[in-house]
């Protein structure tokens, strides 16, 4: 027998007895003068004593149903609250129990939900804490590699390029006056290893990256600048207004102006690089020009350029990147990203 079959079955007999008990009271205290009348007297073709049995009987056994139903109500919303938790979701539904036994069921019911749910989110915290963990110890296991890789670079293939490039052009100033087909293929070595070198310091410039490390945009271009005069044959030239720039901001537009740079040098094959960085109209402009051979931006070969990353580094701060080359009339990469004020820590 469930509980409620029980509560209805207890409520109609108490209803029942306390009715019965006053209903004879009633008559033990004031007896009628002829007890015939409750046989002889019918109300709708029913006798009185009968008519006042069923009257009663109906009447206890709605008000039981009624405090059933209320009973009902209450069971089910906390079987419907230990079904949420079992599920992890929170109760909001229903209202909730009166009576004295199930509302202390319930704020039990919800004491431990609150406990539950209190852990899942500790163990998610802890697993995102797991991860980020991981992905700095990745990330610095990477950027040692990547360093290792440089420092290697830099101090053979590097310093060969080098030895090369001062061989061929000695050699070379030895021919200047000899016009054949020898010093036409020495001086296309020299030009491949002048490249070569290009392309090195470029990947320099990648594997190495320099990063802001508390300096504003304008002083990490600069010294990018400055460091790629005294490295590159080229003709650079840079400006850059001051701008306090959200962290984010400036990381980002930092790597897109290396990745830029990186990619002039390595196969741009320009004289000319001009960088700047304004503030107008509430965007922040970047802008990098070179006059080399420039290539199709239509072209699926413009991936391999690394286009797609600067584009989507862009995007990540709400910004656009703008492409504009045409084949031996140079580059103009332009980055416009709305303007936010870093804030005060």
């Amino acid at each position: 027998m469930t509980l409620l079959t029980k509560g209805v079955l207890q409520s109609v007999g108490l209803a029942l007895t306390v009715m019965l008990v006053s209903l004879g009271g009633y008559l033990l205290l004031f007896p009628p003068e002829d007890w015939s009348i409750f046989w002889s007297t019918r109300i709708v073709d029913i006798p009185l004593i009968f008519f006042l049995l069923l009257s009663t009987f109906s009447i206890t056994i709605i008000w039981a149903f009624i405090q059933g139903a209320g009973l009902r109500q209450q069971i089910h919303y906390v079987r419907h609250q230990l079904e949420d938790m079992k599920l992890g979701r929170s109760t909001l539904q229903g209202k909730s129990p009166q009576s004295t036994e199930l509302a202390q069921l319930s704020l039990e019911a919800k004491n431990v939900q609150t406990m539950i749910n209190d852990q899942v989110r500790l163990a998610q915290k802890l697993a995102s804490e797991k991860v980020e963990n991981q992905e700095k110890v990745i990330q610095e296991m990477v950027s040692k590699e990547r360093n290792r890789l440089a420092r290697e670079l830099h101090d053979s293939v590097s310093q060969q390029l080098f030895a090369a490039s001062m061989l061929m052009s000695a050699i070379n100033e030895t021919r200047e006056h000899t016009q054949n087909d020898e010093t036409k293929q020495l001086k296309l070595v020299e030009e491949m290893i002048h490249q070569s070198q290009l392309e090195m310091r470029a990947l320099f410039l990648q594997l190495r990256p320099v990063a802001l490390k508390g300096k504003t945009f304008k002083e990490g271009m600069a010294e990018l600048m400055i460091e790629l005069q005294q490295k590159v044959p080229l003709s650079i030239s840079w400006k850059s207004e001051e701008m306090r720039l959200a962290k984010g901001v400036e990381d980002h537009l930092f790597r897109i102006l290396q990745e830029s740079v990186s990619n002039t040098l390595r196969h741009a094959k320009a004289s000319v690089l001009d960088v700047f960085c304004i503030q107008r109209d509430g965007n922040v402009i970047l802008r990098v020009v070179d006059d080399g051979e420039g290539f199709n931006v239509t072209d699926e070969k413009a991936g391999a350029y690394g286009l797609q990353n600067m584009k989507e580094r862009a995007i990540e701060i709400g910004g656009s990147l703008k492409i504009v080359s045409l084949p031996n009339k140079g580059t103009r990469l332009e980055v416009k990203v709305p303007f936010v004020e870093r804030e005060e820590e």
